[in-house]
């Protein structure tokens, strides 16, 4: 069955219940309307009013991650969750001062990832549809001062970033290429669920021109070629003699590759820094 079509079985059989007096009504207007997601954590959460007697219905502009869905289930009924809707009706009467948030991630990643709201209680207005609106990402670069809102450690459970096998790490010994001219502090490699990480401090050797690392590449037996995605400290170029802070995030290799890989900092320049021998966390707790 579609999306839609299961959507609109639900909604038929939950609201002819409501309709068929299980629950008392209490006389208040509905409404539909646009609420849109909040993208600046210092901006206040929207605003939807729920009731008792009444369902609310969330319905989003993409897919979201259901199982990351967050709210107090004691206070807040979860009816349904779809693809691109959640169905949530209040348990109880709420006290004046009473709010609850509700939030989930989207599925795709993009910013805001994350869509949060604030459910209160209205005596005289109920939201029957809420149609939420996602800002459109920006087209040119994003301003030096705008943030993200800040992770929260839920955060990494709720993505599947971290499972009950924890986050396992070893030591990244140093290197140095005095041919392509970079040195490297001892580092730290990571496995959690479903990724890894290794974490550097590369060193762009004095009188070698700037460098910007730009891609990275996990090499493992059997041919195994795995591109990450980078991450720097970087404002710009490295000078020669500075050092930048490299983080290459990748998805968990096959097993075929082994535990001893070498990993691979390319730069836009031409030059790339290989450190032979980088020793993965064994997968599983330890």
């Amino acid at each position: 069955m579609s999306q839609p079509a299961r959507l609109a079985l639900v909604l038929a059989v939950l609201w002819g219940a409501a309709a068929r007096g299980e629950t008392p009504l209490s006389g208040r207007a509905k409404r539909e309307r646009p609420v849109a997601v909040v993208g600046n954590p210092d901006e206040p959460l929207p605003e939807i009013r729920v009731a008792p007697d009444s369902l609310t219905l969330l319905w989003f502009p993409a897919d979201i991650q259901p199982t990351t869905l967050t709210v107090d289930e004691s206070r807040i009924r979860v009816l349904d969750t779809g693809k691109r809707s959640i169905i949530v009706q209040a348990a109880a009467d709420f006290r004046a001062d009473e709010r609850h948030e509700i939030a989930v991630f989207f599925a795709d990643g993009q910013a805001p990832a994350r869509a949060a709201f604030v459910l209160v209680m209205d005596p005289a207005e109920v939201d029957s549809r809420i149609d939420v609106q996602r800002p459109e990402p920006p087209t040119g670069p994003c301003p030096a001062d705008v943030q993200r809102a800040d992770p929260r450690p839920e955060d990494f459970v709720l993505l599947g970033y971290v499972s009950d096998r924890g986050v396992q790490t070893t030591v990244i010994g140093k290197a140095i290429d005095s041919e392509q001219g970079f040195s490297s502090d001892p580092g730290v490699s990571y496995r959690g669920n479903g990724w890894v990480l290794a974490d550097l401090w590369i060193l762009n050797l004095p009188g070698r021109p700037p460098w910007t690392p730009r891609d990275v590449v996990l090499r493992g037996k059997g041919g195994t070629v795995l591109h990450g995605r980078v991450v720097t400290n970087a404002q710009g170029a490295v000078a020669p003699g500075d050092t930048v802070r490299v983080l290459g995030v990748f998805k968990e290799p096959p097993a075929s590759a082994g535990l001893v890989v070498a990993l691979e900092v390319l730069g836009d320049d031409g030059r790339s820094f290989v450190i032979p021998r980088v020793t993965l966390p064994m997968e599983g707790k330890q």
